[in-house]
């Protein structure tokens, strides 16, 4: 990285240090991690360039994203967190659970569209158990045989499990046979307790949303892993999420990709200090990268949480997948986002081809089914 050497007798040590380590493929501290973060406006050109390298080094030019329908089957929920404008709680106005006819449609809408997984996510409804997870898991396979249900977060695991009596092993267990094939690692926000006990101190603690996803990992059923940051949180705790990604992927190898979300609240409810800036979420990408790409080298960007033109800037600071299709996303335009709530496959091609960059489809598992030629 000429740059880097140009400029290092400029910078804060700790900066530089990171940004080489990270480049000669070492393990990066909580304090490195925490200063890239923190990156400042003469520090920032070169964290972009620095992640946009290792990326290629890591995972070459080409873009991937997958063909997807979202289905969140059920918007009650009891959590009640602090950052939520989606769910509503048993009894208000507006909130519905989705009978199985209308997954049907969805699903079959789906399948006209050559989707290759359906994801499915819902609240903490506490009218519904294992049995209505079997039901939709049967209604996807019925219209759908042999699409991939990337569904059930740890949260609604742990929820069912405790509503069963079951442990969560043996729900997970279940619903693989019953054919989930792989599992959101949302419900995470940031895993450092102190900051989940305001904004969701309802929800699983850090310890909890880990064992169930190494179980689930375990248990041959992958993950990605997300954070879901701008809240309440400091650099240092979106520092020490992400070390923590690290650690469980280095014992488990189950994650697939790791998203960063920023969050949306242009009401700005309670005590979270509101929406982050474009600078911040390609810091946070560009980080990622950096910090996690050596044991998770597929990072993607959120064109539905940062809008589809700073999601294609994020290919150029260390990403390397734009997510999926969707056909339909409730939570984010719940909040205010004012993105599209879909977009299609040429779409995609489109944005990447925008990069002068190979766009690819793929599957859920990362395995590219269709490549398209580059820019004209």
């Amino acid at each position: 990285m000429i740059l880097l050497k140009e400029r290092s007798e400029d910078l804060g040590s700790v900066f530089t240090e990171a940004v080489q380590l990270a480049l000669e493929g070492g393990r990066l501290s909580l304090e490195q991690a925490a200063s890239l973060l923190d990156a400042s406006e003469g520090e920032i050109p070169i964290l972009f360039s620095a992640a946009d390298a290792l990326r290629r080094r890591q995972v070459g030019d080409t873009v991937t994203f997958v063909v997807n329908r979202n289905i969140n089957f059920t918007n009650i929920c009891t959590c009640g967190c602090s950052f939520c404008a989606f769910s509503k709680r048993p009894g208000d106005p507006g909130g519905y659970l989705l009978s199985m006819d209308q997954v049907r449609r969805k699903v079959v809408e789906a399948r006209k569209a050559g989707a290759t997984e359906v994801c499915i996510q819902g609240g903490i409804n506490p009218s519904i158990g294992l049995d209505y997870y079997l039901d939709l898991l049967a209604a996807i396979r019925d219209e759908m045989p042999g699409v991939h249900v990337h569904g059930f977060s740890p949260m609604e695991i742990e929820s069912v499990a405790k509503k069963e009596g079951l442990s969560p092993e043996e729900v997970l267990q279940i619903l693989r046979e019953a054919g989930l094939g792989s599992m959101p690692g949302t419900a995470a926000e940031i895993l450092v307790d102190e900051v989940r006990r305001v904004i969701c101190p309802r929800k699983l603690s850090s310890d909890r949303w880990e064992e169930i996803v190494k179980t689930a990992h375990r248990l041959g059923i992958p993950s990605t892993a997300t954070i879901m940051y701008g809240t309440v949180e400091t650099v240092e705790q979106r520092a020490a999420h992400l070390l923590r990604i690290r650690r469980i992927q280095e014992e488990t190898g189950g994650f697939t990709e790791f998203i960063p979300l920023p969050f949306i609240d242009p009401h700005r409810r309670g005590h979270v200090k509101g929406a982050t800036s474009g600078v911040e979420d390609l810091k946070m990408i560009a980080a990622s990268r950096l910090v996690l790409g050596r044991v998770v080298p597929n990072i993607q960007v959120s064109w539905v949480k940062m809008g589809v033109k700073l999601a294609q800037v994020g290919l150029v600071c260390g990403a390397n997948d734009l997510g999926g299709t969707l056909m339909e996303e409730n939570i984010s335009h719940s909040a205010g986002a004012t993105t599209p709530t879909s977009l299609r496959p040429e779409e995609m091609v489109g944005l990447i081809r925008g990069l002068d960059r190979r766009a690819a489809q793929r599957d859920t598992l990362y395995r590219i089914l269709k490549t398209f030629p580059g820019k004209s």
